[in-house]
């Protein structure tokens, strides 16, 4: 959430920042904001001048009843004031509950370093590791070609037992899996980050305070409960299913204030993740490259304003360490204006090659937010014992996400003879060097 005083002082900037972003559409909502606040400022005025008021009439009656003098004008006259007093504080609370909400629609500002563009087409790619890309001397599978054919994946019983998106894994599959969430969270571990295994329902002020609430409200799922059988407006008391990680350990410190030589904090933390992607039919929808569920190894770290971009480099290269020790060809890509998340102020995306598809796909973003959330979630440090209250920089990227590793995986550990070769790093925890 951005400081209003922020958007007060700069108007001009966060409508360009708007612009940038490709939502020309926003931009009234910042005059709407400016006048709500305008608004509020000279009722805060005139509420603390009433307040004042009353504080000194008050003085005033005390005395006169100690002298035993008629102060009967003087409190009806208070009466008056105190009616005034509680209609700006109720107007108050809801300009201010306006003036949150327009806030929390806003998207973060962007770094200055984060390109300008209208869309995906025009991100910027940083990095190239292609030295695994195979030139394949036969026709390579899909990974759902490869998955029935072994009998290691099963999106048929998975579409029958939940619905489509919701795969099954079977056997070596599963095995594989397991093991691939396990070299992830061993990896990070050695790299300092300390292990998280948090719940996969959150309350509603968890997802507010990482920006999923109230934009996205549409694109997670929620927990009914006895009583309640609908998903109308009202979600307050609701419990819902994460996303991500980033939800649940970005949480952890919410309402706290850290103590500046705590940071960098990293955290690692493996969940399911669960999104209803509504809207996003007829695209990507084969197999892994669009499920419901799907697991993932989620790095999370609060640091001070200035090292988060530091930190941004250094989380981006964790992440990278995954595919270079997996031996798959990827590359580093930077989000231009109009394809960056609203939460993030920069992002890269790690994208991984699908010989079947012939493209990369997403496995990681890796984002700095700034104190975009951290203002949400109240989240704040001392840098000593003296020193007031700083917002904390977070920053999260997934380390990785296994839906479509899988797929980059199985794709490009084929054999001609429709084996999978399991890659050296994964071999102590599968317990086997291939599949078929």
């Amino acid at each position: 959430m951005l400081d209003i005083k922020l958007v007060r002082e700069n108007p001009d900037k966060i409508k360009s920042a708007l612009l940038a972003r490709q939502l020309p559409n926003e931009l009234s909502k910042i005059d709407e904001l400016l006048a709500l606040d305008q608004r509020r400022r000279a009722l805060v005025s005139q509420s603390d001048s009433l307040k004042a008021k009353r504080n000194k009439v008050s003085d005033d009656i005390a005395r006169l009843k100690r002298n035993k003098e008629n102060a009967d004008a003087l409190i009806a006259e208070m009466k008056i004031v105190s009616d005034d007093i509680a209609a700006l504080d109720a107007e108050l609370r809801d300009l201010e509950a306006k003036q949150e909400e327009l806030l929390l629609h806003l998207p973060n500002l962007l770094h200055e370093s984060v390109p300008l563009g209208k869309d995906a087409s025009e991100n910027v790619v940083c990095k190239e590791v292609l030295r695994h890309q195979r030139d394949f001397d036969f026709k390579p599978k899909n990974h759902l070609e490869l998955g029935k054919a072994l009998d290691i994946l099963d999106f048929e019983r998975g579409a029958k037992i939940t619905g489509a998106g919701f795969p099954v894994y079977k056997g070596k599959g599963a095995t594989l899996e397991r093991a691939l969430i396990n070299f992830m969270l061993d990896t990070h571990l050695a790299k300092g980050y300390e292990e998280i295994f948090p719940p996969f329902f959150v309350n509603r002020e968890s997802l507010r305070g990482t920006g999923q609430f109230p934009k996205f409200i549409g694109q997670v799922y929620r927990a009914s409960y006895e009583g309640q059988e609908t998903y109308e407006a009202d979600t307050v008391g609701r419990l819902f299913a994460i996303p991500t990680a980033e939800v649940p350990v970005t949480n952890l410190h919410r309402d706290e204030i850290l103590k500046g030589s705590q940071l960098p904090i990293k955290y690692v933390a493996y969940s399911a993740c669960f999104r209803s992607e509504a809207g996003s039919y007829g695209k990507d929808v084969r197999g892994f490259l669009r499920v419901h569920q799907f697991n993932k190894v989620e790095l999370v770290k609060f640091a001070t304003p200035e090292t988060s971009y530091d930190e941004l480099e250094s989380l981006v290269a964790d992440a990278e360490s995954i595919l270079v020790a997996l031996g798959l060809p990827y590359r580093v890509v930077l989000l231009c204006s109009g394809d960056i998340g609203a939460n993030a102020a920069k992002c890269y995306d790690l994208e991984v090659w699908s010989p079947a598809e012939q493209r990369f796909l997403e496995v990681s973003s890796c984002s700095n937010f700034e104190d975009f959330q951290a203002r949400r979630a109240n989240i704040r440090f001392k840098r000593d014992e003296k020193s007031k209250p700083e917002f904390v920089h977070t920053l999260n990227g997934s380390g990785l996400a296994t839906s479509r590793l899988m797929v980059a995986l199985l794709e490009n550990y084929q054999t001609k003879d429709g084996k999978i070769i399991v890659p050296e790093v994964l071999r102590p925890y599968a317990r086997f060097d291939a599949i078929g």
